[in-house]
């Protein structure tokens, strides 16, 4: 890598090379030997990159398929990945099940809830967030914007439901304060934290319900999530349930399952196997650089570029200590950056930019310079 893609690289830095250190040097080598993009990515809000590990972990797993042999181990890597995220949200293993999708989470959710239920949400998140509660058609789906979301819940709301950074624009909740307005309400909470998790610190044990996608700032293969819940599993019934939502999975192939898992293992879905054997990988590597490093990179790069855009006179939606930048009246601009070996989004007419680990000043500098022309 030339001396100039450099810059910025290291975490906590926006100009000019930071001072080498062993935490830096591993930061660096770590990538450098996972992610070899091949042009400037910017498009993690969509898909993260696959490490290389996670590359090679399925191709093996895919082996085993092609060979016939057992695929008894790719179980285990369920196991595996349930531990290494419940260490990345802070809960113990028992409160994480292994689903396929944020919108089948919340669909368990809002089944839960009592017809006549008040349940709040921002404008305009993410529609895995809040479709399931809509759909059940006799629910109070009450919506505001999402700087009010905390100052919004009053008595009598059920439940509060909100993405920690939006998907849109970057935004991100200010979830300390919902946390102590529901409590003060007696409202539960269901966080959705795909566009966070991976790159800010989270802790999930401080709501009663969180979700996460594994393909995103993960950067997992697609066909996992995860779903956090209470010891008491907050209410929820296991309405997905299948035969590996049993205490004892294979013993209940056939036939009513007589015995849920006693942790929150009842609400997972049949497994991706494949998906799981490389996101084993990818969570690893998360765990190997740590999220306070990745979350220092990623602002410093989300940081530069707000700067240069400043220079070009563009104003991002406001989204203060995101790792997502979003410009209104830029998205028509998507088409020929992609041509040009930028990957953006076109997201309601903005341009939206996410910056993760594999990311470098180099890459923010050229998006800047081709929107300069």
């Amino acid at each position: 890598m030339e001396k100039s893609a450099m810059d910025g690289w290291f975490p906590g830095t926006q100009s000019g090379p930071m001072e080498t250190t062993e935490t830096t040097e591993t930061f660096d080598r770590l990538v450098r030997a996972e992610f070899r993009p091949r042009g400037s990515y910017l498009n993690t809000a969509s898909t993260g990159l696959l490490p290389a590990r996670t590359v090679t972990a399925l191709q093996e797993a895919a082996l085993l398929r092609a060979e016939g042999r057992p695929l008894l181990p790719l179980y285990e890597e369920v196991e595996v990945c349930r531990a290494a995220y419940a260490r990345l949200a802070g809960v113990p293993a028992t409160r994480v099940a292994a689903g396929a999708s944020v919108a089948a989470h919340t669909g368990v959710i809002a089944a839960s809830l009592p017809a006549g239920a008040e349940v709040l949400t921002p404008e305009d998140d993410f529609t895995s967030v809040l479709n399931p509660f809509h759909i059940r058609g006799d629910l109070k789906v009450r919506t505001v914007p999402l700087e009010r979301i905390a100052e919004s819940v009053r008595p009598g709301t059920a439940l509060v439901a909100v993405s920690a950074a939006q998907s849109a624009d970057g935004r991100i909740a200010d979830l300390p304060a919902l946390r102590e307005a529901a409590r003060a309400h007696g409202a539960r909470t269901y966080v959705d934290f795909s566009q966070a998790a991976g790159w800010l610190p989270m802790a999930a044990d401080a709501y009663d319900f969180t979700a996460t996608v594994s393909f995103k700032w993960l950067m997992g293969p697609h066909g996992a999530a995860f779903l956090t819940v209470p010891e008491d599993f907050g209410g929820l019934t296991p309405v997905l349930a299948g035969w590996v939502a049993a205490e004892r999975p294979w013993d209940s192939c056939y036939g009513p399952v007589a015995e849920l898992a006693h942790s929150a293992r009842r609400f997972d879905l049949t497994h991706a196997l494949f998906t799981f054997a490389g996101l084993r990988r990818s969570l690893e590597l998360i765990e190997e650089l740590g999220v306070e490093a990745i979350h220092a990179h990623d602002l410093a790069l989300a940081d530069r570029f707000r700067a240069g855009l400043a220079d070009l006179g563009h104003e991002p939606v406001p989204a203060p200590g995101s790792a997502i930048v979003s410009v209104p009246g830029l998205g028509s601009r998507q088409p020929a950056l992609s041509a040009a070996g930028v990957e953006v989004s076109d997201r309601a007419g903005n341009l939206r930019a996410a910056f993760h680990l594999y990311n470098t000043a180099a890459d923010v500098d050229r998006l800047l310079a081709a929107l300069s022309g």
